[in-house]
């Protein structure tokens, strides 16, 4: 879900991006149900989504690492060190984005991650289950309302993302009036 509705953002925000989602367990499993219908009732198809296992050419290639969760950026700097750099939750990341301030007119987005990375403490990656601080739940296996939920809180989070990293272009959340 969190692939689609970036993409989504970005493309509502004129920003060329690729973006594509990878994760800890094996490839080629379908979107959940659940998970397409949400997604459908906000008019973004996940209907040929299948999942991909992170693999260290896709952090080497990637500007930045977004995870759902704590384990997801620590999986990424283990099998690239130098990924931690650029890798994040996405709470982390807003958190951050918004202490640090928006991008600058002209700061290379590594720079401006960089400065967000700067202001990380690094035990706070530490830690098993979930913590809502930092971790978005994943709705897998729970009720289609608990897709709903997740997937309005990933456009928020997405939308003010793509408003930090990128600003002065006018963004929001899925049905907000977006305007410069």
């Amino acid at each position: 879900m969190a692939e689609v509705l970036l993409r989504d953002h970005l493309a509502t925000a004129g920003v060329e991006a690729t973006v594509s989602s990878a994760g800890l367990y094996e490839s080629g499993a379908p979107a959940t149900g659940n998970g397409i219908s949400t997604m459908a009732d906000r008019g973004l198809d996940l209907d040929g989504h299948r999942s991909r296992r992170m693999e260290v050419a896709m952090l080497q290639r990637a500007d930045l690492v977004v995870g759902m969760a704590r384990e997801h950026v620590r999986e990424a700097a283990v099998l690239q060190p130098a990924a931690l750099a650029k890798s994040f939750t996405l709470k982390e990341l807003v958190r951050g984005g918004e202490a640090i301030g928006p991008r600058k007119p002209d700061e290379p987005l590594d720079s401006w991650l960089g400065r967000i990375a700067a202001t990380r403490r690094r035990e706070s990656l530490l830690g098993v289950g979930h913590d809502d601080e930092l971790d978005v739940q994943d709705p897998v296996g729970r009720s289609r309302a608990d897709y709903e939920g997740t997937a309005d809180l990933l456009d928020r989070l997405l939308g003010r993302l793509v408003s930090l990293a990128f600003p002065g272009i006018p963004t929001g959340a899925r049905g907000e009036e977006r305007s410069a």
